[in-house]
């Protein structure tokens, strides 16, 4: 027989969880890697964090931005930037919305703001200058 502690139990269970991934997110700072972007809403919620976004607009298929990854994953790991890749393919909407007609597209936001946009490939010493402007 169920007396409803066992929804309450569920619930309990949850709601520790989700406070132990707020914690997770806090202490990790900004991740030591690209971010795939999932969608729109998970573009907003990157892009509204707060301090510099960096975010890639790119195509599996595209030469040029093959070139662009060490230094898009180099900017991940080695600035307090969070990288967030965008595949064009699969989320047209998003990068029709941002106004991406080539790739690579980077966009640079800072506290949800778009300040610098770059098309083409770009060095590693490029994005770590813009990137340590915001920081």
């Amino acid at each position: 027989m169920s007396d409803g502690s066992d929804s309450d139990d569920i619930d309990a269970i949850r709601e520790r969880k989700k406070e132990q991934l707020k914690e997770q997110l806090n202490d990790a700072g900004s991740p030591d890697e690209p971010v795939h972007v999932e969608d729109s809403s998970h573009f907003q919620e990157l892009t509204g964090s707060g301090g510099p976004v960096l975010v890639d607009f790119y195509a599996d298929w595209c030469g040029p931005c093959k070139m662009l990854e060490p230094a898009v994953e180099a900017i991940a790991a080695e600035t307090d930037a969070t990288v967030a890749k965008v595949d064009i393919d699969e989320l047209q909407a998003l990068a029709r919305e941002h106004g991406v007609q080539g790739v690579p597209t980077l966009k640079l936001f800072h506290d949800g703001e778009l300040v610098k946009e770059l098309v083409g490939v770009q060095d590693k010493g490029t994005l770590e200058n813009l990137v340590t402007q915001y920081t």
